[in-house]
């Protein structure tokens, strides 16, 4: 919900964000990696709305697409990596006589000779220069990511355009390391297409191109950031901007079966599995959930496919302060996601510990170059009691607490991997 004290800077951002959309021309939109769907939405609605108003746009998809979300409007206009080729003009100075008689370049495989005869007039060092053709992008846009480094492999390969090039930096997170030339960022809102909807909204022009589906890309990435209005992120103002969105025609129902009603056979394994891994530290009230490469490989799917699992399983457990699933990757390391009751922040906690970040009460960190999963996975979650721990030490007598008790699991996975874990752990 927007408050008195965020209206005005607010109206600022997306009166600095327009007119820096006004300027451009040729548009590059992008979503962090391993894209959830507020950020996938978020760049498909941005791209159908800003080829509405005549603007030339590329919209990418920084990894794999993912197949569960090709209902989405404008799914098949996501790309995975662009061209960039780029020319370089020479320059020579005639004001003074000089007249060209003939070209020739001349190569050996290490370098390029131009050679220059004159028709007419002399030609000299300072009548030539070498100057760079334009880009192909003049603005991009970056939606639902709190810094660049979440475009990953993209963002490595294209340094030199990020550079160059404006950037327009459009989230929700509250952990925004504010990048970019301009931002439009708003903490408040449940969803970064919410953000996009009051932007959108701030010019009557560009709210009578929000088509029936650009509303349902809207809607989607705020029901399901919103876990369909139950999380704590939602506000008087989510709902507000929900009941619009179904007026302009947002397809709820379509939203509602292909994001909850229809789930791949290796999802629900990969659900069990995570059910089968859970454990639990009664004293620190945190429960958390393990899934390996291992684990994908044997249900034949892809880490993708646990984006709803800390939601729908770990959270439903209830005295846990912190949930946290662990899926190792495909790329190499470990994605974590957290969520919380009001009792911790675990943007704060994933920041200062892992340097994460995300929501007070719905954060995630990575972690690469470690030898076993299921160790770092013990490593991390010691790390998480300590500082919670010492949190506790600030405001405790000058005793010494009692020592933790071992954690408490459920019965052990198959291959007993549940039982090492805790082992581990209580050691």
């Amino acid at each position: 919900m927007i408050t008195s004290h965020t209206v005005t800077p607010l109206i600022q951002q997306q009166q600095a964000a327009k007119k820096l959309l006004d300027d451009a021309k040729r548009l590059l939109i992008i979503p962090h990696t391993n894209v959830d769907p507020d950020g996938i939405s978020s760049a498909l609605s941005s791209y159908l709305l800003f080829t509405a108003l005549g603007k030339e746009c590329t919209v990418i998809c920084p990894d794999i697409l993912p197949e569960s979300l090709k209902f989405l409007p404008g799914f098949d206009k996501l790309k995975q990596e662009i061209e960039i080729s780029q020319d370089f003009f020479v320059n020579i100075d005639c004001s003074k006589g000089f007249e060209i008689g003939r070209l020739q370049q001349q190569a050996d495989g290490q370098s390029v000779n131009i050679i220059i005869t004159p028709k007419k007039g002399s030609l000299t060092e300072d009548m030539i220069s070498l100057k760079e053709g334009p880009l192909p992008f003049d603005l991009i846009v970056v939606v639902d990511s709190a810094e660049l480094k979440l475009l990953g492999s993209f963002y490595e390969n294209h340094k030199e355009l990020f550079e160059k090039v404006p950037v327009l930096n459009i989230d929700h997170h509250i952990s925004n390391s504010k990048f970019g030339q301009t931002q439009l960022i708003n903490p408040e809102a449940s969803s970064a297409t919410e953000v996009l909807y009051d932007w959108f909204c701030t010019d009557s022009s560009w709210k009578t191109q929000i088509t029936p589906d650009i509303a349902t890309l809207l809607l989607a990435g705020l029901i399901t950031d919103t876990r369909s209005f139950q999380n704590p992120n939602t506000t008087p103002r989510s709902l507000e901007v929900a009941a619009e969105l179904l007026d302009l025609g947002a397809r709820q129902q379509e939203i509602i079966k292909f994001i909850y009603k229809t789930k791949p056979l290796s999802t629900l394994k990969l659900w069990g599995r995570a059910l089968n891994h859970i454990q639990i530290n009664e004293k620190e009230r945190i429960v958390w959930s393990t899934i390996s490469k291992e684990d994908l490989d044997e249900m034949q799917g892809s880490s993708k496919e646990t984006h709803g699992i800390i939601d729908e399983l770990l959270t439903t457990i209830p005295d846990a302060d912190v949930c946290i699933l662990f899926t190792e990757i495909e790329e190499g390391g470990l994605k974590a996601s957290m969520r919380s009751t009001d009792a911790i922040d675990v943007s704060a906690l994933a920041g200062k510990l892992f340097g994460g970040g995300g929501h007070a009460r719905a954060a995630g960190f990575r972690i690469s170059g470690y030898d076993n999963f299921q160790l770092k996975t013990v490593e991390c979650i010691q790390k998480i009691i300590d500082e919670l721990h010492g949190k506790s030490d600030d405001t405790a007598a000058e005793t010494p607490p009692a020592p933790s008790p071992p954690p408490v699991s459920p019965p052990s996975t198959d291959d007993g991997s549940s039982i090492d874990v805790l082992q581990k752990l209580s050691e």
